[in-house]
C-alpha cells in the first residue's frame, strides 16, 4: 500500500488536478443461436469423377483420395502431388481376375469402371492398400511416397500357386460395400481385416447367368482376416491361420438371402475390432425394428495366451454382435449411416468416457444422432456370454448361419465360472459366434433430415459434433454434458453434394476437418473465429473453439494465439464473457496529467511487457505498472501536453480523446475521456453565454465581472456564479406591422444597452425607469405574410478577454413578429380573419391593408360563395366528412354555421382554412333525401342522403389462414367519405375494388384456432354497424392440407402436371406453385382433394424445394402454430409446407430402328413404334402426345420401354413429309419424318422429274463447254505468264552467272597456284580436325586484337595450340620423363594398347568426348608410326564389326561414339590431306569465293545478315530493296599500295563498306592477317577537298520510331567514283581524339534495341503505323522471293559441279591409295562374315569416307583454309553438304510440296550425283589391289613428311591422365588377358605410374 500511496502522491505533484481510474470490467452476453457461420472451407480439391474413399497419413499429412478410375495423392493442403488412372479396364463379372494364372474366360469383356472399395494405409511397411471393384475385388499395394508406383507386385511374376481367395478381397460391384482395417498381431505380422458384402450368385449384384460356373464365386467370406506381410509374398492376402477357416466369417449359402450385410464402418477400440453393418434383408418388413448391428472381434495384438500354434484365438470364437436401436416407442431410426468413436466429458465434467456416436435414418430422409457408451456395450457383451453359459435365454443365441460356428445353441453348463478374458473374447470350448437379441437403445441427441456422417471432438471440456448431410451441408453442434444441443451452425458445401459417411480430423491440427463429398475433397476449418471483432461477441457466440486472445485483441482458436497457453492470455467460453477486458473512466471529463488505471478480468501478468497508453495513432506514453493492489493490476499514464491533441472543432466546446492500453504494441482495451473548454462554451452560445455556462454537464463558473465562462474556481474572485440565480431579463413578445415603433420591455438592472434584432443595424436602448428600457427608432420590414425577428440586448463597452459582442442572457426567447397585410389575404374574410392572430388589418379599397392606412373601414364582408362540395352522397346515419370549398366562408371557425336542410353539420376547427375551405361532420337524418347545403344561411349546393343496404356475400366460408376473396352485393355501397368491412368487429376485410353495387375484399386470417362463424358488416364513416341490413355471417373452416405431390420428378423443359393431393381444396380460389430459385406457375383446383400444377422449366438437373400459395397465403402445414415449434429454417432443408421436386434430364424418344425417315403409302393405317430412352421420370400413358404433322396419333399400347401409336384416318398427300413429334409437357421433340408415297401420281412425278433432269443436263453441258473454252483461254494466258516469269528468272541467272564468271575469272588469274590459296599448314589442319572444340576456342582468339600495327601492316597471329609447342619437362619430378618414355613403349605394344582402349571404353563415365579425345591423342602420339597406328585401328575395327554384325550391321560407323571411329576419322584426314590440297582445294576455294561474291552482289541486312542472294531460305531477304552498285576509289594509308576501285552497294552500311575495302586490299593474304573493320577509319574527300569521317552512327543518323538507322552510302550521298581514304586507327587518337566522341559503330558491337534495321523484316510490313514508309514498295507475298534461291543456285551450279567432280573422281597421277586400301578392308570383313547385301557395303563405305571426312570438310572450310567463315556462308554450306549427303544415300528422297526448300533446291540434281557416287565406288573397286607393303611404304612416307610437327610427349602425358584415372580397371583388364599377363604388362604399367608419380615404392607395396 505504501507503493500505491507514493504513486498517487507523484500523480498529484505533477499537476494538482484530478486522476482517473480506468476499470477493465467484464461484459456478459449470452446467445444460444447465431446466424453467422462458424465453419470455413480452407482448401478444396475437385475431382472430375465420383469419389469413393479417402485416408490421411497421420505423420506426413498426405491425403490419399480414391475415385472412380483414379487415385490421387494430395498434400496436407489438398494440392495435387501424384495422379494415377486405375480404370476403366476390360472385365466381366463372370471372369476371374486376369492375375490368376491359367484362368481363361470365355465370356466377352467390356470396358468397366473401377470403383474403389477399400483404401487403407500401412505406415510400417510403407504401402497403401488400394482395392477396386474390377477383377473380382482385386487389391494392389502401392507406395506411400508415390501412389502411382506399385510397391509390391502381386502375384509375383511366374508365381503359379495363386488361389482366387488371394485375389478376390473386396466387393466386386459398385453398389456393394467393403470396410477394412490394418493391425499388427502379437507376432509382429501385419494383418488386414476385411468385411465385404456378398455379391455372388443369388444376389442382385450377380449377372443373371444360371451357369454352373456361378459356384466359383460363392467362396468369398463376409468377414476375413488376411495376411499383409509383404516379405512373405507366398502367403499375402491369405487367411493367415491353420486351419484357414478359423480366420473367416462366412454365412452359409442357404441362408445368405436372410443375411444381406451392408457394411458401414470398421474401427479399433482398445484391443477390439468393431464392425458395424446393416442387415438389408430385414428392410421393409418392420419399420419399427432396428436393422443396425454392431459386431465385435478380439484382435491378438497382445501377448498370446498359448504358445502352441501360430495363433491363439479364432475369429469366430470372439465374434459377438448386438443390434443398435436409435429411438423409442415406434419412432425408431433403423438404418445406420455413419459411426465415430470419441472420448467426451460426462455429467461430472471431470473424467473422459468413451462413447460411440452414430447417425441413423429411416424413411422420408428423417435421421437422428444417437450416442452409446462403450461401457454399456462391453457390459452387454459380458452379460450375453454369461447368459449363454449359465442361464440360456432368448436374449442371446448362437449364430448357426455361420459355417465356422460351433453349431449348437446355448447350453447351460452348470456353475461354470467364466474368466474376464472369456467373458470378453470367448473361448474354443464355448459356443460361438453369438448374437444378442435385445438391442442397445439410445435416445436421439439431435434429429434432422438428411444426415449422412458424423465426427466428434472434445474441445476445452465441451463436446463438439460435426454432421454432414445428404444435401451438401456441414452442421456443427455443441453439446452440453447432459447431451442436449447448446449451439449449432451450418456450412454450405460446394454444389450441394452429399457428404461421405467418413470424416476425419487433421492429424497434426484438430482444428481442421477432412471430409469428402461426391466430387470434392475438402479441408474445413472447424471455427471461423475472426468474424467476431469484440470479446463479448466472441464468447457470446457460443463456439467452444473460439476464445479471446487478450494480448492480440482478437478472437482466435487457442492454437493461433501466440501466448494462448499462458495463464489468462486466452479467455475460453468456459470462463465467460465477464472476463472480457473493458474500460470505464471516472470521471469521464478530465483536465489532469496522470491517468490511473485499474485492470481486472482475465489479463495475464504484464511484468516484463511493454505497457503503453495510446492516445491516437503513433501518440503514446509509457505506463508505470504496480502489482501490489491485491489481485488487480494498477498502472499510471501521464497525459500528453494539450497541444498534442487534436484542436477542438469550431462550434464545439469539448474534445473526446480515445485512450487504449497497449501491451507489446497490441491494443488490449480501449476507452475515451473528454477534454472541455468552458470559455468555448460561452463563445458558442454568445446570446445565452451565462445560461449555457452554468448548465453544461461539466463544472464551469461564470465570471460576472469579465462576463466569461471559466473552468476553475479562484477563491480570490467573489463574483463567480456557480449554478445559482443569474441576471436574466423577462421580455415579452410584441407584434408590429411594417413601420417604426418603440418597444418596451422590463429589465431587472440598468446599464448601457443596444437592441439587436439579428441585423447589422443596432438600435439604442434607453432606460425608462429602473426596470424598463425602450428600443428607439426600430424599423423592421418583410415581404412575407409574417416574419419573426429575435431580439437580444447587447452590452456596450469593451470587456477584457472578449473579442465579440456581450449579450444579456434571456431565459425565454424575445420575439418580434412583423406582418404584411397585403400578402396572403385575397378576400375580405381572410383579411379580417387575421385579427385573431393579432394582425391589425382591414379590408378597404377592395384589398387588405393595415388599418392605419384605411380611411374608411367597413367590416361587413360579401355573402359566402360555395365552389365545390364532396362527397355528394352520404348515409342517413351521418358521420360523413363533408368538405366545402369556396370564398368568404367566414372569418373564423366560430363564426361559421353549416346546415344540410335542417340537420347541423359540425365544423372541424383544426381543418378550417379561413374563408376558402371547411370540413364538417354530417348529422343523423331520419330518412333518405336530397337537401341544400347552407353556409351562414346561404343555400349554395345540394347533398343526397341515402340508406345503404347489403343484399348478399359470396362465398360465405373460407379457410382460417385468410386470403379468401369475397364479393358483397348491395345498394348505395359507395357513399360517404369512408367505407370499411368489419369482421367480427375486430378484423378488417381489405377492400380491393368498390362500386355502388359491389365491394370486393380479401378476408383476414382468423384469430381463434377453432372453426366458427363471424359477423361481417359494412360500416360507414367509422361508425359501428348500424343495422342488420348491413351485416351477414361468414364461416371460418379448417385450413386446406396438402398431403403430398405426385410425381416427385420433372423434366427440365417443364410443363409436367404435378398433382397436389390433400383436403379442403374447395376453400381454395387461387393456387400458385413456387419452385424456389426456378420459377412460379399458376395451378388449377380440380376438386376438393386435388390440384394440378404445371412444373416450370429449369436450366439444369437439380433437386428443388416446392411451396404453395393458397389464396395468396403461403402454405406452412396443417397447424397454424407449427412454425413456432420447428427448428430454425436452414437453406435447402424441408419442413412442413415444403416438398421436394427433383429435376432430371428431358426424356428421349426414338423410332424402333432409330430411322429418321419412315415411308408410308396413302390409304393404309399408320402404326408407329416409339422407344423410350432410360429415364427416372416414370411417365404414364396420359402424359404422352404424338403428332404426325397436324394429325394426332392415338397411343394404343404402353410399357416402360416403348409405346405404339396409330392413325386410322387418311393422311393428306399434299405434303411429302410429315414430322413425327412427341410432346411431354413443354418438351417437344421431332424424332422422325413420315414420307408419304403415291402410286399413279408417283409415276407422273417421276416422268416429269426425268424430263426436268434431261433439260438440266443439256443446259449443264452447254455451260460446261462455255466454261471449258473460257478456262482454256485462261490457262493459255497463265502459261504465257509462267513462261515470262521463267524467262525473267533465266535472264537474271544468266546475268548473274556472267557477272560472277567475270569476277571469278579475275580472281582465278590473281590466284597463285602455290601461294594464292590460303591453305593452312598441315599441323594446323590436323589440330583443327582432331580437336574441333579446342579449335573453335582458338578461332575466337583470332577476333581479338592480338596483333599490333606498324608501318608494314598488321603482324601475323602466332599459332597457340599446346600440341604445337615445345614440351617443358617437370624439373621437380625427374622421373616423369623416364615414366613417359616407358609409357610410350607400352603404347607401342599392340596387346597393351588394344586392352587399354577396351578397358576404358567399358567404363560408364568414359564419355563420348573422352573417347574422341583419347583417339586424337593416340593419333598424335603414334603419328611417327602410321603403319603401326593403322594395324591398331584395323584390329579395333574388327572388334567393332563383330559387335555390329550381330545386331544391325548397317548402323556401323554411322556415328563417332567409340575410340576406333574417331581414329578412323583422323586416319582419313591424314591420308587425304595431300589429295585435298592438291586436287579438291582449288575448286572448293573457288566455290567459297563464288558464294561470298554472290552474297555481296545484293543488299545485305546489317543486323540480321539476311541477303538478297543466298542458298538457304532462312537467310533470304524477303523484300525488294532497290540497291544500286557504284564504284569508289579508295587509298589505304600505310598499306604500300595504290588506290583501288572498290565496288559497293548504295545500301551498304559504313561497316560493310570497310569490310569490302579491306577484302579488296588484303585478298591475297590469309584472313588472320587482315585488320578488322573496327580498327580502321574511313574518310571521304568531297570536291572541295573537305574530309568527312564516315561512321555507322553519328550526329547525322536518322531516328525512326525511337531507333537510329545505320548510316549507308546513300545516307552520305557519296557519288560514283568518289575518293575515300582508309587508315589504321591510332590508339591514342582513338582514346583522346574523335574516336572518343564516336566509338566504333560496326553492327556487331551496338545495342540492337536502339537501332533500326537497315532492311526491315517482312513481318513488320503488317504494322499499319509504318505503312507510309513502305508505300513505295511493291505489296507482294514474301514467298515470291524464293525464286532468288534458284537464281543463286543457278549462278553457283558450275562451281558446285566442279567441286563434286574433284571429290568423286580418281586422278591417274594421284590415286587415293588410302581409300582403295580401306574399301578393300571393308569388303574383306564383309566376305568373312557372309554379308552379301550390297547396300550394307555401300553404307559402310559412305559412313567411312564421304560422311566421315568430306562432309566435315564441306561444313568447316576453316579447317583447310585461313579464311573468314561467316554465319551466312555456314548456312549456304549446310545446304550444299545436305545435297552431298543425299547423293550418298541409297534411299530415294520422298519430297512433296511441304518438304523444306533446302532439300527441294537440289532435288533435280540428286539423281545425277547418286550416279557419280556409285561410279566412284565402282572405280575404287576396279583399281588394282594394294599390298600391305605398298600401303606401309605410303604410310611411312606420310610419317616422314611431317616428322617432329607435334609435341608427342604432351600427347603421351594427356593419355597417361586417362590411364591414371582408370588405373584399377586397366590393371584388371591386363591381368585377365593371358597374353598381357604372360608378358607382365600389368607390372610394367604399374612401373610407369610409379615413375610418373615419383613413388618408386608404390608398385611394390601394391604388389
Amino acid at each position: 500500500m505504501a507503493r500505491k500511496k507514493a504513486m498517487l502522491d507523484r500523480c498529484e505533484c505533477q499537476k494538482p488536478e484530478r486522476c482517473i481510474a480506468v476499470l477493465l470490467l467484464g461484459v456478459l452476453a449470452l446467445e444460444t443461436r447465431r446466424s453467422a457461420c462458424a465453419l470455413h472451407i480452407q482448401q478444396a480439391f475437385a475431382s472430375p469423377n465420383q469419389t469413393n474413399n479417402f485416408v490421411v497419413d497421420p505423420v506426413t499429412r498426405k491425403v490419399y483420395l480414391a475415385t472412380v478410375n483414379t487415385v490421387y495423392q494430395l498434400n496436407g493442403t489438398l494440392s495435387l502431388e501424384v495422379e494415377k488412372r486405375t480404370g476403366p479396364v476390360q472385365d466381366n463379372l463372370l471372369c476371374h481376375a486376369p492375375q490368376l494364372p491359367q484362368a481363361p474366360c470365355e465370356h466377352p469383356k467390356s470396358l468397366t469402371d473401377n470403383y474403389n472399395k477399400l483404401l487403407k494405409l500401412d505406415r510400417e511397411q510403407g504401402v497403401v492398400v488400394v482395392c477396386g471393384s474390377v477383377y473380382q475385388g482385386f487389391c494392389e499395394l502401392r507406395k506411400m511416397g508415390n501412389i502411382s508406383e506399385i510397391a509390391v507386385e502381386f502375384p509375383p511374376q511366374g508365381e503359379k500357386t495363386v488361389f482366387p481367395s488371394m485375389l478376390n478381397i473386396a466387393a466386386n460391384h459398385p453398389n456393394a460395400s467393403t470396410v477394412g482395417l490394418v493391425f499388427k498381431s502379437h507376432g509382429g505380422n501385419t494383418r488386414l481385416l476385411v468385411g465385404a458384402t456378398y455379391t455372388g450368385a443369388g444376389t442382385q449384384f450377380f449377372p443373371k447367368n444360371h451357369s454352373k460356373e456361378d459356384l466359383r464365386f460363392e467362396n468369398t467370406p463376409e468377414i476375413a482376416i488376411r495376411s499383409l506381410n509383404i516379405k512373405d509374398l507366398s502367403r499375402l492376402f491369405t487367411y493367415d491361420i491353420n486351419p484357414s477357416e478359423d480366420n473367416v466369417f462366412k454365412i452359409k449359402q442357404e441362408v445368405k438371402t436372410k443375411n444381406k450385410l451392408n457394411f458401414v464402418h470398421a474401427f479399433i477400440q482398445k484391443t477390439y475390432s468393431y464392425i458395424a453393418f446393416n442387415n438389408d434383408a430385414k428392410m421393409g418388413h418392420k419399420e419399427s425394428q432396428p436393422n443396425s448391428i454392431l459386431a465385435r472381434i478380439c484382435l491378438d495384438t497382445e501377448n498370446p495366451r498359448k504358445s502352441t500354434g501360430p495363433e491363439s484365438r479364432k475369429l469366430t470364437e470372439s465374434y459377438i454382435q448386438m443390434p443398435l436401436q436409435c429411438g423409442f416407442n415406434g419412432n425408431i431410426y433403423n438404418r445406420l449411416l455413419s459411426l465415430y468413436p470419441a472420448e467426451i466429458h460426462t455429467d461430472d465434467g471431470m473424467s473422459l468416457e468413451p462413447y460411440l456416436f452414430g447417425v441413423f435414418a429411416k424413411a422420408d430422409r428423417k435421421s437422428a444422432l444417437c450416442a452409446f457408451k462403450f461401457g454399456d456395450i462391453e457390459e452387454e457383451i459380458r452379460q450375453g456370454r454369461r447368459n449363454c453359459s449359465n442361464s440360456p435365454s432368448s436374449d442371446v443365441q448362437v449364430l448357426d448361419s455361420v459355417i465356422q460356428g460351433s453349431g449348437a445353441a446355448c447350453i447351460q453348463k452348470g456353475n461354470l465360472v467364466l474368466q474376464p478374458e472369456q467373458l470378453d473374447c470367448g473361448a474354443a470350448h464355448l459356443q460361438h459366434p453369438l448374437s444378442l437379441r435385445r438391442p442397445l437403445r439410445a435416445i436421439p441427441v439431435f434429429e434432422y433430415p438428411g444426415l449422412s456422417s458424423v465426427s466428434v471432438d472434445n474441445v476445452h471440456n465441451h463436446t463438439v459434433v460435426f454432421l454432414g448431410t445428404s444435401n451438401g451441408r456441414l452442421r456443427k453442434l455443441t453439446l452440453l454434458p447432459n447431451m442436449t444441443v447448446a449451439n449449432q451452425w451450418t456450412l454450405k458445401l460446394p454444389a450441394s453434394e452429399a457428404v461421405h459417411h467418413i470424416m476425419t480430423f487433421d492429424p497434426s491440427d484438430r482444428n481442421f476437418l477432412y471430409l469428402m463429398t461426391s466430387h470434392h475433397m475438402l479441408r474445413v476449418k472447424v471455427a471461423d473465429c475472426g468474424q467476431w471483432k469484440s470479446c463479448s461477441d466472441c464468447l457470446g457466440a457460443g463456439d467452444t473453439h473460439c476464445g479471446w486472445c487478450t494480448l492480440e485483441n482478437r478472437c482466435t482458436i487457442q492454437k493461433e494465439c501466440a501466448r494462448g497457453l499462458l495463464a489468462r492470455s486466452w479467455i475460453s467460453l468456459s470462463e465467460g464473457s465477464q472476463q472480457c477486458p473493458s474500460m470505464t473512466l471516472t470521471p469521464p471529463e478530465i483536465s489532469i496529467s496522470v491517468v490511473g488505471i485499474l485492470i481486472n478480468g482475465s489479463v495475464p501478468d504484464l511484468v516484463g511487457s511493454r505497457v503503453e497508453c495510446e492516445y491516437g495513432p503513433g501518440v503514446s506514453t509509457a505506463a508505470t505498472l504496480h502489482l501490489d493492489y491485491g489481485p488487480a493490476q494498477i498502472q499510471t499514464c501521464p497525459l500528453l501536453p494539450r497541444e498534442n491533441y487534436q484542436p477542438i472543432l469550431p462550434g464545439t466546446d469539448h474534445l473526446t480523446v480515445s485512450v487504449a492500453i497497449k501491451v507489446n504494441g497490441t491494443s488490449v482495451v480501449s476507452g475515451s475521456f473528454i477534454i472541455y473548454d468552458c470559455e468555448r462554451t460561452g463563445a458558442i452560445h454568445p446570446k445565452t453565454s451565462c445560461l449555457s455556462c452554468l448548465s453544461t454537464t461539466w463544472k464551469c463558473y461564470w465570471d460576472q465581472k469579465t462576463h466569461l465562462c471559466v473552468s476553475s474556481k479562484d477563491e480570490s474572485k467573489h463574483n463567480l456564479l456557480e449554478v445559482s440565480n443569474s441576471p436574466f431579463s423577462n421580455p415579452s413578445s410584441k407584434k408590429t406591422h411594417r413601420g417604426s415603433q418603440n418597444i418596451k420591455m422590463p429589465l431587472v438592472r440598468g446599464e448601457e444597452l443596444d437592441c439587436d434584432f439579428g441585423m447589422e443595424q443596432r438600435y439604442e436602448a434607453t432606460w425608462l425607469n429602473s426596470s424598463t428600457i425602450k428600443c428607439s427608432g426600430v424599423t423592421l420590414s418583410t415581404n412575407l405574410r409574417s416574419q419573426v425577428y429575435h431580439l437580444n440586448l447587447r452590452r456596450r463597452g469593451v470587456f477584457r478577454g472578449h473579442g465579440g459582442d456581450i449579450f444579456v442572457d434571456s431565459p425565454q426567447p424575445m420575439e418580434v413578429e412583423v406582418y404584411n397585410c397585403g400578402v396572403g389575404s385575397s378576400d375580405c374574410s381572410q383579411c379580417w380573419g387575421r385579427e385573431d392572430q393579432g394582425h391589425l388589418c382591414g379590408w378597404c379599397e377592395n384589398s387588405c391593408r393595415p388599418r392605419d392606412d384605411c380611411q374608411s373601414i367597413r367590416d361587413q364582408c360579401p355573402a359566402p360563395e360555395i365552389h365545390k362540395i364532396s362527397p355528394l352522397r352520404g348515409p342517413v346515419g351521418g358521420g360523413t366528412l363533408l368538405t366545402v370549398q369556396g370564398r368568404n366562408l367566414g372569418r373564423r371557425a366560430g363564426a361559421v354555421k353549416v346546415l344540410i336542410g335542417d340537420v347541423l353539420c359540425t365544423l372541424l376547427p383544426d381543418r378550417y382554412i379561413v374563408s376558402v375551405e371547411l370540413v364538417c361532420v354530417t348529422g343523423r337524418s331520419e330518412f333518405h333525401r336530397t337537401d341544400v347545403v347552407q353556409v351562414n344561411s346561404c343555400a349554395i349546393s345540394f347533398l343526397s342522403v341515402q340508406v345503404p343496404k347489403l343484399l348478399s356475400m359470396e362465398p360465405t366460408k373460407g379457410s382460417r389462414a385468410g386470403g379468401t376473396r369475397v364479393t358483397i352485393r348491395g345498394q348505395h355501397l359507395d357513399i360517404g367519405s369512408h367505407v370499411r368491412i368489419k369482421v367480427n368487429n375486430t378484423l378488417e376485410c381489405t377492400i380491393t375494388e368498390k362500386t355502388d353495387e359491389n365491394i370486393e375484399c380479401t378476408m383476414p386470417p382468423a384469430l381463434q384456432t377453432h372453426a366458427d362463424s363471424v359477423t361481417v358488416c359494412v360500416e360507414f364513416e367509422n361508425l359501428p354497424c348500424q343495422s342488420e341490413d348491413l351485416s351477414t355471417t361468414y364461416t371460418y373452416e379448417k385450413n386446406p392440407t396438402i398431403s403430398f405431390i405426385q410425381p416427385k420428378k420433372s423434366y427440365l423443359s417443364g410443363g409436367r402436371t404435378i398433382t397436389v393431393n390433400g383436403l379442403g381444396f374447395d376453400l381454395v380460389q387461387n393456387v400458385i406453385m413456387q419452385v424456389l430459385e426456378i420459377g412460379d406457375t399458376q395451378c388449377t383446383v380440380l376438386s376438393t382433394y386435388m390440384i394440378i400444377c404445371p412444373s416450370p422449366a429449369s436450366s439444369q438437373s437439380q433437386p428443388a424445394t416446392v411451396q404453395f400459395l393458397l389464396n395468396g397465403v403461403l402454405y406452412t402445414g396443417d397447424s397454424p402454430s407449427s412454425a413456432d415449434s420447428e427448428p430454425e429454417e436452414e437453406e435447402g432443408e424441408l419442413h412442413k409446407g415444403h416438398f421436394l421436386l427433383e429435376y432430371v434430364e428431358d426424356p428421349q424418344f426414338f423410332t424402333a430402328n432409330k430411322e429418321k425417315l419412315i415411308k408410308h403409302h396413302v390409304g393404309e393405317p399408320l402404326t408407329l413404334i416409339i422407344n423410350k430412352g432410360p429415364s427416372e421420370l416414370e411417365l404414364v400413358q396420359d402424359e404422352y402426345s404424338v403428332m404426325v404433322g397436324p394429325y394426332p396419333c392415338n397411343i394404343s399400347f404402353h410399357n416402360d420401354q416403348l409405346f405404339h401409336c396409330t392413325i386410322n384416318e387418311l393422311l393428306s398427300s399434299s405434303e411429302r413429309e410429315l414430322p413425327v413429334t412427341v410432346q411431354v409437357g413443354n418438351f417437344r421433340h421431332t424424332i422422325a419424318k413420315v414420307q408419304i408415297g403415291g402410286s399413279e401420281l408417283a409415276i407422273v412425278v417421276s416422268i416429269v422429274v426425268c424430263c426436268v433432269l434431261l433439260l438440266l443436263c443439256t443446259v449443264a453441258l452447254v455451260v460446261y463447254c462455255t466454261k471449258s473454252r473460257r478456262a482454256e483461254r485462261y490457262w493459255q494466258k497463265t502459261l504465257l505468264q509462267m513462261e515470262e516469269m521463267e524467262s525473267q528468272i533465266r535472264e537474271e541467272i544468266r546475268k548473274g552467272f556472267a557477272e560472277l564468271q567475270t569476277d571469278m575469272t579475275d580472281l582465278t588469274k590473281e590466284l597463285n597456284r602455290s601461294q594464292g590459296i590460303p591453305f593452312l599448314e598441315y599441323k594446323q589442319f590436323v589440330t583443327r580436325t582432331f580437336f574441333p572444340k579446342m579449335c573453335s576456342d582458338y578461332e575466337k582468339s583470332l577476333v581479338q586484337p592480338a596483333y599490333e600495327n606498324d608501318a608494314l601492316g598488321p603482324r601475323a597471329l602466332p599459332e597457340t595450340h599446346p600440341l604445337l609447342q615445345d614440351w617443358q619437362a617437370n624439373t621437380t619430378r625427374p622421373n616423369i620423363e623416364e615414366g613417359i618414355t616407358l609409357f610410350s613403349t607400352l603404347l607401342n605394344n599392340k596387346h597393351f594398347l588394344i586392352t587399354f582402349v577396351h578397358a576404358l571404353e567399358q567404363q560408364k563415365d568414359f564419355a563420348v568426348r573422352d573417347r574422341c579425345s583419347l583417339a586424337s591423342l593416340l593419333t598424335i602420339a603414334l603419328h611417327g608410326k602410321l603403319e603401326y597406328y593403322t594395324s591398331i585401328m584395323k584390329d579395333l575395327l574388327v572388334d567393332l564389326i563383330d559387335a555390329s554384325a550381330s545386331k544391325n550391321p548397317k548402323l556401323m560407323l554411322r556415328r563417332t561414339e567409340s575410340v576406333v571411329e574417331k581414329m578412323l576419322t583422323n586416319w582419313m584426314s591424314i591420308c587425304m590431306y595431300s589429295y585435298l590440297k592438291e586436287t579438291v582445294g582449288e575448286p572448293f576455294f573457288l566455290l567459297l569465293c563464288a558464294i561470298k561474291q554472290q552474297i555481296n552482289k545484293g543488299s545485305i541486312d546489317a543486323i540480321t545478315g539476311k541477303a538478297r542472294y543466298t542458298l538457304n531460305e532462312e537467310w533470304l531477304l524477303r523484300e525488294n530493296i532497290e540497291a544500286k552498285p557504284q564504284n569508289i576509289n579508295v587509298s589505304f594509308q600505310g598499306c604500300g599500295m595504290d588506290s583501288l576501285s572498290v565496288r559497293v552497294m548504295n545500301t551498304d552500311t559504313i561497316c560493310q563498306v570497310k569490310e569490302k575495302i579491306i577484302e579488296a586490299f588484303y585478298k591475297n593474304l590469309p584472313f588472320s592477317q587482315w585488320p578488322r573493320a573496327e580498327d580502321v577509319d574511313l574518310e571521304w574527300f568531297d570536291s572541295g577537298s573537305n574530309s568527312k569521317l564516315l561512321q555507322d552512327l553519328d550526329n547525322s543518323s536518322v531516328m525512326e520510331d525511337g531507333r537510329k538507322k545505320l548510316n549507308t552510302v546513300f545516307h552520305y550521298q557519296i557519288p560514283e567514283g568518289a575518293s575515300l581514304a582508309m587508315s589504321m586507327k591510332d590508339k591514342k587518337e582513338n582514346t583522346l581524339g574523335r574516336g572518343m566522341i564516336f566509338a566504333s559503330t560496326c553492327v556487331q558491337h551496338v545495342d540492337l534495341c536502339t537501332l533500326l534495321f537497315q532492311v526491315l523484316p517482312h513481318d513488320e510490313l503488317m504494322e499499319t503505323k509504318k505503312s507510309h514508309r513502305h508505300s513505295h514498295r511493291k505489296k507482294v507475298l514474301p514467298e515470291i522471293y524464293l525464286t532468288r534461291l534458284l537464281s543463286t543456285k543457278g549462278t553457283l551450279q558450275k562451281f558446285l559441279d566442279d567441286l563434286f567432280q574433284a571429290i568423286l573422281s580418281i586422278p591417274q597421277d594421284r590415286p587415293p591409295l588410302a581409300v582403295k586400301y580401306f574399301f578393300d578392308f571393308l569388303e574383306e570383313q564383309a566376305d568373312k562374315r557372309g554379308i552379301t547385301d550390297p547396300d550394307t557395303l555401300h553404307i559402310w563405305k559412305t559412313n567411312s569416307l564421304p560422311l566421315r571426312f568430306w562432309v566435315n570438310i564441306l561444313k568447316n572450310p576453316q579447317f583447310v583454309f585461313d579464311i573468314d567463315k561467316t554465319d551466312h556462308m555456314d548456312a549456304c554450306l549446310s545446304v550444299i553438304a545436305q545435297a552431298f549427303i543425299d547423293a550418298c544415300s541409297i534411299s530415294d528422297l520422298q519430297l512433296g510440296k511441304d518438304s523444306p526448300t533446302n532439300k527441294l533446291l537440289y532435288a533435280k540434281e540428286i539423281p545425277e550425283y547418286k550416279k557419280r557416287v556409285q561410279c566412284y565406288y565402282q572405280q575404287i573397286q576396279e583399281m588394282a589391289p594394294l599390298s600391305e607393303q605398298e600401303m606401309n611404304a605410303h604410310l611411312a612416307e606420310e610419317s616422314r613428311k611431317y616428322r617432329n610437327e607435334f609435341n608427342t610427349n604432351l600427347a603421351l602425358t594427356e593419355i597417361y591422365k586417362y590411364a591414371k584415372r582408370y588405373r584399377i580397371q586397366v590393371v584388371n583388364a591386363l591381368e585377365s588377358n593371358p597374353t598381357a599377363r604372360r608378358t607382365q604388362l600389368h607390372h610394367k604399367f604399374e612401373q610407369v605410374i610409379a615413375l610418373v608419380e615419383d613413388n618408386i615404392y608404390e608398385c611394390c607395396s601394391e604388389a
